[in-house]
């Protein structure tokens, strides 16, 4: 791959010896002394984004003196200063329920682009393309030595469509890579292997070039690599697929809160407890599109998994990213998982050199600080529905009664015979408890406190109850090298633990199913069964259409609450269980010490461990190797397949761009209350046949064991369009005490939300979505965004939207409204039987506001003001298009 750069950066293009070897980089230092501004004092997550607009400094790239003078006047002012820049991303990161339904955007996009008269080998990614498998595995084995193997084998069968389309793809588009399955997740393989801290490439002259390593990616917690000072965050795939042709990022220069760390963290204590503290605190600030960067003496003894740990819950915490400048822990973890010494002494060399560096004077400029002393973090857990819920454990009992009382409207005790056990079910029990995700599997601290907690148990003789379900699902096979050598994985394996796939399993809600007698109990006495999971997402709705309440908590108390099988217990003091002799035993009987983690953390977390584990990273094992593909430019799309559809976005598209049209007497399909996620917009999880998606099936004779989860299918807009709004949580306010995705049709009766817009769309029926806070929040779902769209949603009109959500709907055409004045959806009595009109759009410009009338049922009208997220002057563009992936396609055709 060839970088280019702009044509006037030649004042600030500098050389950097190396040993014997010279490499061109673009230095700050010299913006300085070329007059540009006083650069010294920006946090280093901001000097990243200087230094890219350095290298592309030219007008054809749309970057002008104007915005790199923009930074200095971002320290002069305080932190502050929303210049809308372009912004472009060295490479882009995928996993597969995301990068399925891009690379088969990108496949449209070639028949689209020959039917404008273009040429396939136009689309092609610019940039380079990682796409690791990792979200397709599910628990349905668990528990004993085969769950692996069978988990794999499951896999295959029902994802192979899939696979077969991704080969094709690595076939077919050039900068284009697949990490097959059963490696890893994609946030821990981008830390261990694919992340360098400091990229190189070759520019147009033949002449090697060094500059910070950056990406964004199709998940949200792309964040996680911040945590090795390389710049990235989640986007939705259509995002990601306008970076990875050409696009360049259009933002707005970020505040960035400064999170000052001191003090060391105490005995027993472990950062996944460190992390949920973080969360709540800045969640209770409000950090939503600003980088939140890690500063002060405490990072001094803050190692690197936890640095990661951090950066990866930057989604729960709500920022951008949660970025940590490059510092002596950096170059120790770039050498510890194997990456090549002339790197490493690059990396550091680089970041000197160019103001990159943390050491004991590093006091930049922040828009405004916190700081915690790590020296009072607790044990704690998060929960039962939101990452941000910080409960501290000795507080853990107390917080779950009250959340049955407040909540759950339950009462304890009430008891549910279990068909064919002898024992009963009630609410509170843990019935999943899961070692998983990409958060805290990729930190060895805990992952070894997890094994050592195991060891101990086992050693008296303690089990997991038998109603838990429990998996232990790896970030990638370093993980099981080192447990493997510690002797920890035969303890895990002794009370249930056993590997079951290397991928997202729980966390995404590929939980699988839990055992029949148990649900059916569950069902029987309407109980609030719960999960505890080493994971960053604990949505309603999420992990198991079984399970109310869940709960985040570390890989050791993971495992103890397994042996506990509760959450109605106070681990702090009361027995987990007895032993072999009928002694209680309790949670300190089983903790490891600092000094126990630390030992073999040293012995057996090994820089030879990392580098053979990733020597064959993109060969896969023979299952992949037999994958059958075919070889052409252009994808020859099944008619029968239930995995992967040719999408409407392109077919039929004109050469020519349109106009911004106003909403005209539209009918609201949905009013929904604060914080609806993105799970609750377009679920990922199970699903059943008497949903529409399910339905589809059935019709096109899939049997419900192959119906498979949603984020499989997200190749096929059929299903996915289906899905949509179609949670079973999730509470459409027209209707009253009605869970799921329903909503009142044109005749007022009850109906699905899909069956509804499409009795709307035939009649020609324009439809808005009503919001409240933080619409859209979690993970970065494009198809949140597409469904909303192919269900002929207009506009949403929210109270505030999350970062990456409101960026998908603008890419999508769906234009995202706020409410202005202290207006909310309930302080204007919406009810979901108004019609709406927004006007002033054909000549809207960027976060204008606009009048919008509603006509209420009895015919009265209120005239309000609402804000437009259209938030810079290309997405103006974008929804002109009728969406970004439209207006690169229509400027592709035109440079034919």
């Amino acid at each position: 791959m060839t970088v280019t750069v702009g044509k006037d950066t030649a004042k600030t293009r500098k050389s950097l010896k190396i040993g014997d070897k010279t490499i061109a980089y673009y230095s700050i230092k010299a913006a300085e002394e070329a007059g540009l501004g006083d650069f010294s004092k920006l946090p280093a997550a901001l000097k990243v984004v200087l230094e890219n607009l350095l290298r592309f400094e030219d007008d054809g790239f749309s970057v002008s003196t104007d915005d790199i003078k923009a930074f200095s006047d971002w320290a002069k002012n305080g932190g502050k200063n929303p210049r809308e820049i372009a912004y472009r991303p060295a490479r882009v990161l995928m996993q597969d329920f995301t990068g399925v339904p891009a690379v088969v955007d990108l496949a449209a996009m070639r028949d689209g682009i020959v039917a404008l008269g273009g040429d396939a080998e136009q689309i092609n990614p610019l940039n380079p393309v990682d796409l690791v498998i990792d979200h397709s595995v599910m628990i349905d084995e668990f528990g004993n030595p085969r769950a692996f193997q069978m988990n794999v084998d499951r896999e295959y069968e029902r994802n192979m469509e899939r696979y077969q389309f991704l080969k094709w793809g690595q076939g077919a588009f050039n900068n284009f890579r697949v990490v097959p399955p059963g490696t890893g997740i994609c946030h821990q393989v981008n830390l261990e292997y694919l992340a360098q801290t400091v990229w190189t490439d070759t520019d147009q002259n033949g002449e090697e070039v060094a500059y910070p390593d950056t990406l964004v990616g199709t998940d949200s917690h792309t964040t996680m690599v911040n945590g090795l000072a390389v710049l990235g965050w989640g986007v939705g795939g259509i995002e990601a697929e306008a970076a990875m042709l050409g696009q360049p990022v259009s933002m707005l220069i970020p505040e960035v809160v400064g999170f000052e760390l001191t003090g060391e963290m105490m005995e027993g204590t472990t950062g996944t407890d460190l992390v949920l503290k973080v969360v709540e605190m800045l969640r209770e600030l409000g950090v939503v599109g600003k980088f939140v960067e890690f500063f002060g003496e405490g990072l001094d003894r803050l190692p690197l998994a936890d640095r990661a740990t951090i950066a990866n819950m930057a989604p729960e915490y709500g920022a951008t990213c949660g970025f940590f400048p490059i510092d002596g822990e950096t170059l120790r973890y770039l050498r510890n998982t194997g990456r090549d010494e002339d790197r490493i002494a690059l990396v550091e060399a680089y970041a000197k050199e160019n103001g990159f560096w943390r050491d004991e004077n590093y006091a930049p400029i922040y828009t405004t600080k916190l700081h915690l002393d790590m020296g009072t973090i607790v044990p704690a857990i998060s929960g039962p529905k939101r990452p941000q819920d910080y409960v501290a454990l000795t507080d853990a009992k107390a917080a779950f009664r009250k959340e049955m009382e407040d909540t759950f409207k339950r009462l304890l005790g009430k008891e549910i015979d279990v068909a064919g056990e002898d024992y009963t079910m009630e609410s509170g029990k843990v019935v999943i408890a899961s070692i998983t995700s990409c958060t805290n599997t990729s930190n060895p601290y805990v992952m070894i406190g997890a094994g050592l907690v195991a060891r101990k148990a086992a050693a008296l003789g303690l089990d997991r109850k038998p109603w838990v379900k429990t998996s232990l699902a790896p970030g990638s096979k370093v993980v099981s090298e080192y447990l493997e050598a510690a002797g920890l994985q035969d303890d895990l394996d002794k009370i249930g633990f056993n590997l079951v796939g290397y991928g997202c399993t729980t966390c995404i809600g590929n939980s699988g199913p839990i055992q029949k007698e148990l649900s059916e109990a569950i069902a029987e006495g309407d109980l609030v069964a719960t999960s505890v999971l080493s994971g960053n997402r604990n949505f309603e709705g999420r992990i198991s259409p079984d399970v109310r309440a869940n709960y985040l908590a570390s890989p050791p108390l993971v495992v103890a609450y397994a042996l506990a099988g509760t959450m109605d217990i106070d681990l702090n003091s009361e027995a987990i269980a007895q032993d072999q002799d009928g002694n209680d035993v309790f949670l300190k009987d089983i903790w490891p010490t600092s000094d126990e983690i630390n030992a073999l953390v040293e012995q057996t977390v090994t820089r030879e461990g990392f580098i053979s584990k990733y020597a064959d990273v993109f060969k896969g094992d023979e299952k992949w190797q037999a994958v059958e593909t075919t070889d052409s430019l252009t994808y020859d799309w099944p008619a029968a397949s239930t995995y992967v559809q040719n999408p409407p976005y392109f077919q039929g598209m004109g050469a020519q761009a349109g106009k911004i049209s106003d909403v005209v007497n539209a009918k609201v399909l949905a009013v929904l209350g604060d914080m609806i996620t993105t799970d609750h917009i377009s679920p990922a999880g199970s699903f059943k046949d008497t949903t529409p998606a399910g339905q589809y099936l059935l019709d096109r004779q899939v049997p419900m064991r192959e119906f498979n989860s949603y984020g499989s299918r997200r190749g096929n807009h059929e299903v996915m369009m289906r899905g949509t709004f179609a949670n079973i949580r999730i509470k459409n306010e027209m209707l009253d005490g009605v869970e799921g995705g329903y909503t009142k049709g044109p005749d007022g009766t009850q109906t699905s939300i899909f069956d509804a817009s499409m009795a709307h769309q035939a009649a020609g029926t324009p439809l808005v979505i009503f919001g409240g806070v933080q619409y859209g929040a979690g993970s970065s779902r494009d198809w949140a965004a597409k469904g909303t769209a192919l269900l002929g949603v207009k506009a949403v009109i929210a109270e505030s939207f999350e970062r990456i959500h409101r960026s998908n709907l603008v890419g999508m055409g769906v234009i995202p409204f706020e409410f202005t004045g202290g207006d909310t959806r309930k302080s204007l009595g919406l009810t979901g039987e108004e019609t709406v009109t927004i006007e002033g759009l054909e000549s809207v410009q960027p976060l204008q506001e606009v009048p919008a009338k509603i006509e209420m049922a009895d015919g009265s009208v209120k005239e309000i003001t609402l804000k437009c997220r259209i938030d810079t002057a290309v997405e103006i563009d974008y929804i002109e298009n009728g969406g970004v992936l439209h207006y690169v396609l229509r400027n592709l055709a035109k440079a034919a």
